[in-house]
């Protein structure tokens, strides 16, 4: 992956990616806020994607992140709590291990961040709760192999 920035104006920067150019204008979005975006964005491809790849469909899905940082710098993620909201025909225990696939295995964002920032979910599925701040158990993620694990075809590949 090769990502730049150049300098437009101020602090203003246009970002080139293998994919796209996309303005950054960090008094209108942080990089922080951009970067936080970024991590609940990944996992909500996963939820898209994985639910697909099982013949499902997801509805409504709304994915909400509260973030935790040090007040001193560097400022710093310590706590990161991920609510997702979606609706669709699987049981609770395929929607929960939905979730936990992409935040566990998959989400390349927030597994980068896993080691070090203490991640819990929420997660409200048609409209029940069944699932409320529960913890996720810090470190690495699985370790993916083409055994154990196929390949989703996420935002992050």
């Amino acid at each position: 992956m090769h990502v730049e920035i150049h300098n437009t104006d101020g602090i203003n920067f246009k970002a080139k990616t293998s994919k796209a150019e996309f303005d950054i204008k960090p008094k209108e979005v942080s990089p922080i806020e951009l970067f936080a975006t970024a991590i609940i964005c990944c996992s909500g491809t996963d939820m898209v994607m994985l639910p697909e790849k099982q013949g499902f469909k997801v509805d409504n899905l709304v994915i909400e992140a509260d973030v935790e940082r040090n007040e001193s710098y560097p400022q710093k993620f310590n706590t990161m709590l991920v609510t997702y909201r979606f609706d669709s025909t699987a049981d609770e225990l395929t929607a929960r291990r939905w979730v936990l696939s992409s935040m566990e295995t998959y989400c390349s964002t927030l597994n980068t961040i896993r080691s070090d920032v203490k991640l819990s979910y929420t997660i409200v599925y048609n409209g029940k709760t069944i699932a409320d701040k529960e913890s996720l158990i810090s470190g690495e993620g699985m370790k993916l192999t083409a055994e154990n694990a196929g390949n989703i075809g996420g935002c992050c590949s």
